[in-house]
């Protein structure tokens, strides 16, 4: 009896477990370079990420060479000298998320802190941000900017007017309920 109790409670933790994560349905991340001689954008939707809304924890993943651009020499470039995307084919976030409140109406302000990975650069980061819920769903919106240089990810000395020395990241996910 106690054990049939027992495999009751932990089954119902894990139902409660469960409502709390969220995966995501939806996303853009895109960047935008502005430099003397052009201005660079390009977006990916080639992203994974999940959120637990209890404990705060998110992670997500991107794909490099999902960034599609507007000229594909730029795309060619971007994947083949710059991100190396063959070497290092992802970029990855691991956090957590402090501000949000899960019972909160409206546009919440966030921060998420942890470690963001590009270039197969880890570095310690802290990034604002907001979280709106929209019926059962949650949605994520931050800019913030991102220093070339702190992720190894140089500019030849001939391009230095083409390519600005950090770029602006625009985030917006939305998820579900798992």
């Amino acid at each position: 009896m106690i054990r049939s109790v027992f495999v009751l409670v932990l089954g119902v933790m894990g139902v409660s477990a469960v409502a709390q994560k969220y995966s995501l349905e939806k996303a853009n991340v895109s960047f935008f370079s502005h430099a003397a001689i052009e201005d660079i954008t390009a977006e990916n939707k080639k992203v994974s990420s999940i959120f637990n809304s209890e404990s705060g924890e998110i992670v997500y993943s991107i794909t490099i060479n999902g960034f599609q651009f507007k000229k594909s020499l730029m795309q060619e470039h971007f994947n083949e000298k710059y991100m190396e995307s063959d070497k290092y084919p992802k970029s990855t976030f691991q956090g957590k998320i402090s501000g949000f409140d899960s019972n909160g109406k409206g546009v919440q302000q966030v921060k998420a802190a942890g470690k963001l990975t590009i270039h197969g650069v880890t570095r310690d980061v802290e990034i604002p941000g907001t979280i709106e819920k929209q019926d059962n769903k949650l949605v994520m919106k931050s800019k913030f900017m991102v220093k070339l240089e702190d992720y190894k990810i140089t500019i030849p000395q001939l391009l230095w007017q083409n390519i600005a020395e950090q770029v602006e990241v625009t985030v917006d996910f939305s998820y579900k309920p798992q």
